[in-house]
């Protein structure tokens, strides 16, 4: 088989795609009526460098707003260029009928991963969430991250959103905390004061590793049905018995009988 005939027999699949976010019908009409409309010199990978330098930019405001809280509007700015590029180059591929899967999966998520570290490394120098959180927040997107991957793969399904949250919902909650930190930074109970970003960061972190672990174990369950659980390792069929010998090679035996 050539390497042609190779690449045939094994053309590439797209996965199913789950996308039922609670903006997920008003996002798609919006993007349809937008795609027939960007000039023809942007191409989809302009859009997805929009994205993310989009969230570079939002990275540093984050880190400098701790000195200049106002600016988390600039932050809010930011998050919805990053929508713009990255909700928007695969529909406008798909508008223009140059889709490539492979590549627009890969480099798209590549890009959502840096865009993370981006994120959380200014909130996480900003002074508005503690480090440790930024930190174990980014843990638990990755786990989360990599589990999806692996169903993409393995699976045949691509989740888009968990429930009723996706990425656009994500964004619309980040933008209205700016708003909040913007006036009030910690919340006070009592005697004790917390940052609010490490209060929602650690509800947050904790709920995306809950989801990566069921998320995990019904994957799982799902393979082991389609494939079967490991068999145990058969017991293997006894030796033959050798025939006995008098430890005399046949030479030694005839010489005997002269």
């Amino acid at each position: 088989m050539t390497t042609n005939d190779a690449t045939e027999a094994g053309a590439f699949r797209e996965a199913e795609r789950h996308l039922a976010g609670l903006t997920a019908r008003a996002e798609k009409r919006a993007l349809l009526w937008l795609a027939p409309r960007v000039p023809g010199r942007v191409t989809s990978d302009h859009l997805t460098l929009l994205g993310l330098v989009s969230m570079a930019a939002c990275g540093l405001l984050y880190a400098a707003s701790g000195r200049w809280p106002w600016l988390l509007l600039l932050a809010n700015v930011a998050l919805a260029l990053n929508w713009l590029g990255d909700s928007l180059d695969g529909t406008l591929a798909r508008h223009r009928r140059v889709e490539r899967p492979r590549f627009g999966f890969y480099v798209d998520h590549l890009v959502d991963a840096f865009g993370a570290l981006f994120l959380l490394g200014g909130l996480a120098v900003s002074g508005l969430m503690s480090p440790l959180v930024a930190l174990g927040f980014l843990v638990a997107y990755f786990l989360l991250a990599i589990e999806t991957y692996l169903a993409t793969y393995a699976i045949g399904r691509f989740r888009i959103s968990w429930g009723p949250v996706g990425g656009t919902e994500l964004r619309i909650l980040l933008a209205a905390l700016n708003l909040v930190v913007l006036f009030r930074p910690r919340l006070t109970v009592g005697d004790a004061s917390w940052l609010v970003f490490d209060v929602l960061g650690i509800g947050a972190a904790a709920g995306l590793v809950v989801l990566a672990v069921v998320s995990g174990v019904r994957g799982t369950l799902a393979l082991a049905r389609a494939e079967g659980w490991a068999p145990e390792c058969p017991v293997p069929a006894a030796p033959l018995p050798t025939p006995a010998r008098d430890g005399r090679c046949e030479g030694e035996a005839l010489s005997c009988c002269l």
